[in-house]
Parts: C-alpha cells; sequence; structure tokens
C-alpha cells in the first residue's frame, strides 16, 4: 500500500471512504502529528496502492496488518471514513491486539443496499481518450445527476497522460469488488467477532448511513462504543466540518494514549 508518514508518537493510521485516496483525511492528519505518528494510506485499488482483482474486508484487513510490520509498528490507533471506516473495523475484529482503538466515521457494521449506480455510470462513460481537460469530465459528470462536490471529490482521480487521461483508481476493479465492500455479513469470521476496546462511532446528522436503526448491530460487535452526532453534515463530515470533526477526534484518541 501506499502511504504518507508524519510526526512521531503512537502510531495512528488514517484509512479513506470509496473512491478517495490519502489526502482525504489530510486535515486530520495535521491536527494529530504534533503529538502522533500519523500513517495516511491509499486503499488498494485507489490511489497509487496497487490494484486488486479481489477486495473484501478480509485481505484488506491483512493489508493493514502487514503495513503495521512493514513500519515496525506493533499497535496503532484505526481512523476511517465511510468503506475506510468497514476496514478499520475489520482490522480491530481480526486483529485485535494489535489495534489500540478504532474511530468509525458515518459507517456502521451492517451491509448496505448498493447507492453508487449513477457514480459507476458516470466515471464508466467518461470518454478518457478524447477528453480536452476538466471542465469537460466535470460537465460530463454533473449530467449524470451527480453533485458538484461529488463530482470534484470524483475528479481528484483523474489523472492526465501523454495520450489523455486515465483514472488513478481501479475503476473496473472497484465496480467488480463493490458487493464486497458494501456488505459485511457476507465477511466472515467478522460477523462472529467482538472488539472490546475503545472505539467511537461519527455520524452525519444528515447522513443516513447510521441511524438508530445499527446501534445494536455497532454495539454487538463493539461493545464500549461511544457514538457522537456531527450535525449541520451529512456523509462527508470530515470535509464539511473539519475542526469540529478534528476535534472529536483527536479528543478520543488522546484520552486512550494517557
Amino acid at each position: 500500500m501506499n502511504y504518507v508518514t508524519t510526526g512521531h508518537g503512537p502510531a495512528i493510521l488514517l484509512i479513506h471512504g470509496l473512491f478517495g485516496n490519502l489526502d482525504n483525511l489530510k486535515s486530520l492528519g495535521q491536527a494529530l502529528e504534533n503529538q502522533y505518528q500519523v500513517i495516511r494510506v491509499d486503499v488498494p485499488n485507489h490511489g497509487l496502492s496497487a490494484h486488486w482483482p479481489q477486495m473484501d474486508y478480509i485481505n484488506l484487513s491483512q493489508a493493514i496488518m502487514a503495513l503495521l510490520d512493514e513500519l515496525g509498528i506493533e499497535q496503532a490507533h484505526l481512523v476511517g471514513h465511510s468503506m475506510g471506516g468497514k476496514i478499520a473495523m475489520a482490522t480491530a475484529l481480526a486483529f485485535p491486539k494489535r489495534v489500540l482503538s478504532v474511530v468509525a466515521a458515518d459507517i456502521a457494521p451492517v451491509a448496505y443496499q448498493p447507492r453508487h449506480a449513477e457514480i459507476f455510470a458516470a466515471l464508466e462513460s467518461l470518454p478518457l481518450t478524447e477528453l480536452q481537460g476538466r471542465p469537460q469530465a466535470l460537465a460530463h459528470i454533473l449530467s449524470h445527476g451527480i453533485d458538484d462536490p461529488t463530482a470534484q471529490f470524483l475528479l481528484k482521480n483523474l489523472q492526465r497522460t501523454e495520450s489523455g487521461f486515465r483514472w488513478k483508481m481501479n475503476l473496473n476493479g472497484l465496480k467488480e469488488c463493490y458487493s464486497s465492500l458494501i456488505g459485511w455479513h457476507n465477511c466472515p469470521p467478522f460477523v462472529t467477532q467482538v472488539y472490546l476496546g475503545p472505539s467511537l462511532f461519527i455520524r452525519g446528522g444528515a447522513s443516513d448511513y447510521v441511524t438508530a436503526a445499527y446501534r445494536q448491530a455497532i454495539l454487538a460487535q463493539f461493545p464500549a462504543a461511544q457514538a457522537k452526532t456531527l450535525e449541520g453534515c451529512g456523509h462527508w463530515l470530515h470535509a464539511q466540518k473539519p475542526t469540529i470533526f478534528n476535534r472529536i477526534v483527536t479528543e478520543f484518541i488522546d484520552k486512550q494514549s494517557h
């Protein structure tokens, strides 16, 4: 996995969500790096990391462990947004002695219904070889019903080449693995395991990713879970309310570290 590491101290691994890259949680990393060693990763099939034909939470959690081993880190705090939160949860369930705490941002340990069909359609239909520039790409994505902030976020994956443009992410691989990424109960052994360490679930007040209906599912696997709601923001809570989000995460991890 491609990664960037900054700061010194107890280790914190920051894991982005679907279609993202290691810059997504950069603001949080900057808030933490004065006291901690912060590792921001490109999840496989994203950014500059390897393209995988098969991607599920079992092999993703093993990849997180391999990275910690490579860096000589025995234990780390894990912070993840959306898919990254599921990776953090899966890693804590599979390797509990290696995980000091878990922060899951706007995601629960449940299977979700598909909700990215429009995004896949917009990205797959973009004529990369004929593309003149980013304004044309933006107009194309917006024409598929994608809102402007999401379109701008997706276009961070677009990279100019000598012959046009390419996606940094493995778009075909992500589509092939999509059912595994939105799933959870198809991920044994995780669904029967429990992580007893400290965990924090932060949800956006206007988001439907973490609802009251998921409370029992969270507590069943993360019985020590704490919960926070950031009002006035949706699924992209870390980008919409960065100051508050960064403070909540920092204070939670500080409590586990002292």
